[in-house]
């Protein structure tokens, strides 16, 4: 691995860290704090591994959950959202496309894990914890993306020309 690799790879998961924190501190603190829903994503990732593998061992629904902040969705941004978003509108700022992306994972959430894995209401039923799980996750979404940014964690993805053979 080259020193530029390591240095990606460890600002991707530092994001992720730092996005994983806001996202705990805005949704089990500071909302309650102001009188919102408090958020139990350790609860979600529990349900959801017990509605896949049958059980719930001990502490596994908090690896879960912190697995998926650090790892698995600052990755999605950097992998995914923002090389989709810079072949597709360039010139859009990052920070917009993080704002899509906290949607993205809120609906993710929500509605696929939440929803069609677990068997819960789609989004909760539109209740309080609801909206604050989507500013939540779009609070993930922007500490994430701005730290990336800010470190220059960009996935270059080569665009070559084709020849094509003439008729």
């Amino acid at each position: 691995m080259t020193t530029t690799t390591l240095r990606t790879a460890a600002t991707v998961l530092t994001a992720g860290a730092f996005a994983t924190i806001a996202f705990d501190v805005f949704g089990q603190a500071l909302s309650p704090l102001f009188g919102y829903a408090k958020l139990a994503p350790v609860g979600l990732a529990g349900a959801s591994i017990k509605a896949i593998f049958g059980a719930n061992p001990s502490g596994a629904a908090y690896l879960l959950h912190a697995l998926t902040g650090l790892v698995f969705y600052a990755v999605g941004y950097f992998a995914i959202a923002r090389p989709i978003q810079r072949a597709v509108l360039p010139n859009l700022h990052w920070s917009l496309t993080a704002i899509a992306y906290g949607v993205a994972l809120w609906v993710f959430a929500l509605y696929v894990m939440a929803h069609l894995v677990t068997g819960n209401k789609p989004f909760l039923g539109f209740t309080g914890i609801t909206w604050v799980a989507l500013w939540g996750h779009i609070v993930y979404a922007l500490v994430a993306a701005g730290i990336m940014e800010a470190k220059g964690a960009v996935l270059n993805i080569r665009r070559t020309s084709v020849a094509v053979p003439a008729e």
